[in-house]
C-alpha cells in the first residue's frame, strides 16, 4: 500500500491529478475509480477526487489485486420463470448488478448465469455473455438471456427494432395530470453531472415512455409504464422530468417533499411484463412477474394511510 506525502510544488493540485503525477503506472481514470471505491484514504478516511492538495498531505493508496479477465461462474440463486435450449427468462431481484463493471467484478447476474449455464461463456462477448438487455441494479423484474449465439442475435434484433414489449410498475410521487399520457424527449448525459442522464441534454437519443395511473394513494401513485425505447435510466428520468419521480430513487428523486409511510430502500421500479418472439421458433412469448415484497409492503402502507 503506497503512502505518499505532498510537496510544496504540489499545492493546489486535485487529488487525482497529484496521484497520477506520483504514480505514473496508474492512469488518472484508474485512480479516480480507486478513489470512488474508497481505496484512497487520508488518516483512514475516504476522500474525493476533487480534494485540493496542500503540502504535507499524506495519502494511502490500496491497489486491489487484479481481477480475472473474464467473469467466473458463481452459485448465485436465480428465480427462473422459463427456460429452454435457447433462452432463459428470470425475475431479477433488486440489488443484483447485471454484468461486471467497475466496482462489481463479481456477484453479478452474469456470474450466476455462467454457473447455471456452463456453455454460456463467449456468447456475445467476454464480459456480457448472453445478455440482450439490462436492468439497473436496484430495479427488479423480468429479463431474458440467450444461451447461444443465434438466440442472442435474434433477441438483440428485436430489442433494436423496438419489437419487445416491456411494462413496468412504479410507485411515483404525486398524481400525474392527466392520469395517463405519453412522454417523448431526448435522453443523454447531463451537462451538470456526467453520471446522470437528462431529458434536456445538449445531445441525446430519442426516448418514448407511456404511463397510466393504476391507483392514486394521496401524495403517491402506482403507475403502469410501457417503454418503446430502452435508454439508460429512461423511466426514472422521464418520470422525474414529468415532476413525479420514482419513490426511493437516490439519483432522480427530486420532487414533492412528502414522506412515505414505509421505507423505500431502493427505487420502487419493477419490470412486471415482458413479451417477445422466440428467436428460434418464432412463437410469441409473454411473461409476468408479481410485485416484490418491498414494493407490496409500501403499497399496503400507502393504502392503510388513506382516510377511511
Amino acid at each position: 500500500m503506497p503512502t505518499l506525502t505532498a510537496l510544496p510544488e504540489d499545492r493546489g493540485l486535485r487529488l487525482d491529478a497529484w496521484l497520477a503525477k506520483r504514480l505514473p503506472e496508474l492512469s488518472r481514470a484508474r485512480l479516480q475509480a480507486l478513489i470512488t471505491q474508497g481505496c484512497v484514504t487520508l488518516q483512514n478516511r475516504p476522500v474525493k477526487a476533487s480534494l485540493k492538495v496542500v503540502p504535507g498531505l499524506t495519502a494511502s493508496v490500496e491497489i486491489p489485486p487484479p481481477q480475472p479477465a473474464t467473469p467466473q461462474p458463481e452459485p448465485i440463486p436465480l428465480h427462473i420463470i422459463y427456460e429452454d435450449a435457447d433462452i432463459v427468462v428470470l425475475d431479477k431481484p433488486a440489488g443484483l448488478v447485471v454484468h461486471p463493471a467497475a466496482g462489481h467484478a463479481s456477484g453479478t447476474l452474469v456470474n450466476a448465469l455462467l454457473h447455471h449455464c456452463p456453455d454460456l461463456q463467449g456468447i456475445g462477448g467476454e464480459l456480457r455473455p448472453g445478455i440482450a438487455h439490462r436492468l439497473d441494479r436496484d430495479t427488479s423484474g423480468l429479463m431474458v438471456a440467450a444461451k447461444n449465439d443465434a438466440a442472442l442475435t435474434g433477441l438483440q434484433a428485436q430489442f433494436k427494432a423496438h419489437q419487445v414489449r416491456k411494462v413496468y410498475l412504479a410507485i411515483a410521487a404525486g398524481q400525474p395530470d392527466p392520469p395517463s399520457g405519453r412522454i417523448e424527449s431526448l435522453i443523454g448525459r447531463s451537462a451538470q453531472d456526467r453520471k446522470k442522464m437528462s431529458a434536456r441534454p445538449a445531445r441525446g437519443r430519442s426516448a418514448v415512455t407511456h404511463y397510466e395511473t393504476v391507483r392514486a394513494y394521496g401524495d403517491w401513485s402506482l403507475l403502469r409504464v410501457r417503454i418503446e425505447t430502452g435508454r439508460t435510466h429512461q423511466i426514472r428520468v422521464h418520470l422525474s422530468h414529468l415532476g413525479h419521480p420514482v419513490a426511493g430513487d437516490p439519483v432522480y428523486g427530486r420532487g414533492p417533499a412528502v414522506s412515505l409511510p414505509a421505507p423505500a430502500p431502493r427505487q420502487m421500479l419493477h419490470a412486471a411484463e415482458l413479451a417477445f418472439t422466440h428467436p428460434r421458433t418464432g412463437k410469441p412469448l409473454a411473461f409476468q412477474a408479481p410485485l416484490p415484497p418491498d414494493m407490496q409492503r409500501l403499497l399496503d402502507a400507502l393504502a392503510s394511510s388513506l382516510p377511511s
